[in-house]
């Protein structure tokens, strides 16, 4: 049954920003997905050895960053200071998929997540709707073992910031792998999501009995989007599981990920006639988790997740 659009709308999480149309984790990328409708700008966090947090999606930059114009590999965020992190630019960490986003390479600087508060308040102002933030702690047990805990740190800057308790300055959802780490986070009052990805230890809470275990501390699963809907052996979309059912339930709002329209990560039946590096049937895969009832999707391609969206609550 389609959803009436009275109905709270499902959430566009821009996945690391409009990271299918700029290199990710770049304001650049994060205010591209707010434009083209996203509703959260996501991001990771990991920490500089003098404790900011900045936004990458591994404490290993090597691979999606520029020293002085030139790829550089094996560098961490914690054996550097905030600013030397900020002489580093971004590089495109799919280039083969994402060719176009390459030719930008070199062109951004790494942002903290204090820059990122800041533009989703200015783009909330200047689109006239809520534009949120949706961190993730990224191996918040290894910042632990490095002096570096995240979460003392992202707590207090989202309390400097007035994003805290019942009414956020922007909508804030916190998320984490690890559970720990949302425990030592429950204090912000903030909507935290347990993101649960296809390993096995991962089993647990897709059952009823971990799905309440996952409420006593949580308010939202992000799934991978294949515990959802799973694929078969030829690749192709298959049968829904319960999961969403069955989260709804115990109280659990379901953020899956992660949507990309290229043919390199849709499902076999999706696909288009063209290379892998173009789109295919998106709008169709949007469309089944819609179907199932998911709350809101992480995507690379927001404008795609946003008119996807429009259409199935109002297909006229």
């Amino acid at each position: 049954m389609r959803r009436n659009k009275k109905e709270p709308p499902i959430k566009i999480i821009s996945h690391r920003g409009a990271s299918g149309h700029r290199p990710e984790h770049t304001l650049a990328s994060y205010e591209l997905g707010a434009r083209h409708g996203g509703d959260f700008i996501e991001m990771d966090l990991v920490s500089t050895s003098d404790g900011a947090l900045i936004c990458r999606h591994e404490q290993e930059i090597g691979g999606g960053t520029t020293v002085d114009g030139r790829e550089a590999e094996g560098f961490f965020a914690q054996d550097f200071t905030l600013a030397e992190i900020k002489t580093l630019r971004a590089v495109e960490r799919m280039p083969k998929v994402r060719p176009d986003n390459a030719v930008m390479d070199g062109t951004y600087e790494i942002p903290t997540l204090g820059e990122v508060i800041e533009l989703a308040k200015s783009l909330t102002k200047d689109l006239g709707r809520p534009v949120g933030i949706y961190p993730e702690t990224k191996h918040p047990a290894h910042h632990v073992e490095q002096g570096l805990e995240l979460e003392p740190t992202l707590i207090a800057e989202l309390r400097e910031a007035g994003l805290h308790g019942d009414e956020p300055a922007v909508p804030v959802f916190l998320q984490s792998f690890e559970p720990e780490s949302l425990r030592k986070l429950t204090d912000t009052g903030l909507p935290l999501v347990l993101l649960m990805g296809t390993e096995e230890h991962w089993r647990h809470y897709t059952t009823p009995d971990g799905l309440a275990e996952v409420a006593s501390f949580a308010h939202a699963i992000g799934p991978h989007k294949s515990l959802i809907v799973p694929t078969d052996d030829e690749g192709n979309l298959g049968t829904p599981t319960e999961l969403v059912e069955h989260a709804h339930e115990a109280g659990l709002l379901v953020h899956p990920f992660t949507f990309r329209s290229e043919n390199h990560f849709l499902p076999a039946n999706l696909r288009s006639e063209g290379v892998s590096t173009e789109y295919g049937g998106f709008a169709a895969e949007y469309e089944v988790f819609f179907e199932v009832g998911v709350d809101g999707v992480f995507s690379d391609f927001s404008r795609h997740a946003f008119l996807a969206r429009e259409f199935f609550l109002d297909p006229q």
